[in-house]
């Protein structure tokens, strides 16, 4: 009887540790996230939604830009996970080569940008700590994270471009490469 009781505490215990969970990020997260869209909205129509969808169309035209710059200005700008919402200014061929891209830059760029995505900073801490204990520069170690992560970020998102191609022709489907 008594692993049976243990079993339930514990059952109920996992349960509570969730929604303790969910009330931190209702407390922390969330309430960010909302901020952060609202700002973006808010620029958005301050600027003009036709100036920020020439913008992205603009972006769209080189692999470069679309993943990239635009990547970067919007991790930059909005952090993880807002800077993904910018994607939905792309034309839906280029949308998943730009959220592979995005997100992944949401990740190497916290050396140099911790603000980006701060509830993974400690991923980047932890080797950090390592190479100073090493006695090497950390700073040298963001600017490299970073300058390889703008790398291997973009050519993440043109193979997703080719990946998206053979998996469209795959299913038969047609996705638009500009806005109408």
């Amino acid at each position: 009887m008594e692993y049976v009781v243990k079993f339930a505490e514990g059952f109920i215990k996992l349960f509570q540790l969730g929604g303790e969970t969910f009330i931190s990020w209702m407390t922390g997260i969330v309430p960010v996230v909302l901020m952060l869209l609202v700002a973006m909205n808010t620029v958005i129509a301050l600027l003009g939604e036709e100036k920020v969808h020439r913008l992205a169309q603009v972006s769209a035209k080189n692999p470069v830009t679309r993943y990239m710059i635009l990547p970067f200005i919007s991790a930059f700008m909005l952090g993880n996970p807002m800077a993904i919402s910018m994607g939905r200014f792309l034309p839906e061929y280029y949308k998943p080569g730009f959220v592979a891209a995005q997100m992944q830059f949401c990740h190497t760029s916290n050396g140099v940008f911790p603000h980006i995505n701060p509830g993974e900073l400690f991923v980047y801490l932890g080797i950090a700590t390592g190479i100073q204990t090493l006695g090497l520069n950390q700073t040298e170690l963001a600017i490299r994270y970073l300058l390889v992560g703008l790398v291997m970020n973009f050519i993440g998102g043109w193979v997703t471009d080719f990946t998206t191609a053979y998996v469209a022709k795959q299913q038969g489907i047609t996705l638009k490469k500009t806005f109408d």
